[in-house]
């Protein structure tokens, strides 16, 4: 049976490939970008894409429009889109902080603050954190503003499942480890990440499908390296 599926960030890298990977399988997806260009050049039937803004608090009107006007429920969001910000804290100025957590931890808030009304108890939120949010895991030089930004939605994913224990949706957040993508390439272009956005993807795909039989307010780690 189709289900109808929100994703962010899907211009390039792992939510690129997850529109794919939905639209094949016979789902419906809302694919959200700053640039909608690559995702529309693809023409696929059961896709609507539209140029999308975490930090233009109009777009989240278009966008609840559309599921209010064409789906009137969401299955699945996906909350992928993030900013990677590679800078000795030194020169991290407040305003580099902003921009961060704009797109990486409010974003994310009003994304799934928009959606939840329009999901059932059966609905999934996945939200894409990273191992350099996880407390404890190792920690890299230049990264203050996006671990930071990327441990909050650990913590927010936590809260919002101890919210809506009683009516769904559930929220799980999945922490990746180095994935090869052109924002990781953009930030570290030297690094070679032993798992491509494929891959990765693909365990998404399932997870987002099937993990919210077995999970709700968890972290995972998905890392078979240590960063």
């Amino acid at each position: 049976m189709s289900k109808n599926i929100i994703i962010t960030g899907t211009s390039r890298g792992i939510g690129f490939e997850l529109v794919k990977l939905f639209a094949e399988a016979g789902h419906n997806v809302l694919a959200l970008s700053r640039n909608s260009k690559p995702i529309s050049n693809l023409n696929l039937d059961n896709v609507t894409t539209f140029s999308f803004d975490l930090s233009n608090p109009e777009d989240y009107k278009k966008a609840e429009a559309f599921i209010s006007s064409e789906w009137k429920q969401v299955d699945i969001l996906i909350n992928n889109a993030g900013t990677l910000l590679n800078k000795p804290f030194a020169e991290t100025t407040i305003k580099d902080f902003e921009e961060v957590y704009k797109t990486n931890v409010y974003g994310v808030a009003e994304m799934t603050r928009i959606v939840i009304p329009f999901m059932k108890s059966d609905s999934h939120v996945v939200t894409i954190s990273s191992m350099g949010g996880v407390q404890g895991s190792v920690k890299f030089s230049g990264l203050a503003a996006y671990s930071s930004s990327k441990g909050a939605i650990i913590t927010l994913t936590e809260l919002l499942a101890e919210e809506y224990k009683d009516t769904g949706p559930s929220f799980n957040v999945l922490a990746l480890g180095a994935v090869q993508t052109e924002m990781l390439k953009e930030a570290f272009p030297d690094y070679k990440a032993p798992t491509t956005a494929l891959e990765m993807a693909q365990y998404i795909f399932d997870f987002a499908l099937t993990g919210n039989q077995f999970y709700n307010g968890k972290v995972l780690q998905v890392s078979n390296s240590t960063p």
